[in-house]
């Protein structure tokens, strides 16, 4: 009963913590770095606020709606990429109240790890969606607004589910989610 009743206390005296700003790379702007809990683990990334001002705004704005909680990663596609965002829909096919952002192109290439703003074929419509590259995509280089890196947490990225070998749509059934995404500096 005295363990018990310790551990508990222990787990209410932790729980502030878990809570508060998680530790972050040298260097990462808290005011500027997305957490996001997933059903696999926390990702973190750093929005670039020095090559896509308006599309980190944006990011930061929705989070702080609560708009990405419990979005699923609807488009995976193993070596490529992995597609959330859509807290409208949940496929891919909607977006926020907000308006549409203008492209804010840059010849920072897409690697591993860099963070993209997914769009439709107008080059001025992306809104609320973005993906995660999962290794080299070169050929969106300079067609696609770079927003961030993901400072920690690519292992949880490679575990997303990911879309059957072959899929040319790479939507996934039963995806994974971002249960919950936070401001790194809101974090209390």
């Amino acid at each position: 009963m005295i363990r018990t009743l310790a551990v508990l206390l222990a787990l209410v005296c932790a729980a502030p913590a878990f809570a508060q700003t998680p530790k972050l790379p040298a260097g990462v702007n808290p005011a500027h770095t997305l957490v996001i809990d997933t059903t696999k683990g926390r990702i973190i990334i750093a929005l670039r606020t020095d090559l896509a001002p308006h599309h980190a705004a944006r990011l930061e704005q929705l989070a702080r709606d609560g708009f990405y909680n419990n979005v699923p990663f609807h488009r995976v596609m193993d070596g490529f990429m992995a597609q959330t965002g859509d807290g409208q829909n949940h496929d891919g096919t909607g977006h926020s109240k907000y308006p549409n952002i203008k492209a804010e192109f840059t010849s920072t290439p897409f690697t591993r790890g860099v963070v993209g703003m997914a769009r439709a074929n107008d080059p001025n419509s992306a809104n609320s969606q973005f993906f995660i590259c999962f290794g080299d995509a070169s050929f969106l280089n300079g067609k696609y607004t770079v927003i961030g890196n993901v400072v920690s947490g690519m292992n949880v990225v490679d575990k997303l589910k990911k879309a059957p070998p072959g899929s040319q749509s790479g939507s996934v059934a039963n995806p994974d989610k971002m249960l919950k995404v936070q401001v790194a500096s809101d974090m209390k």
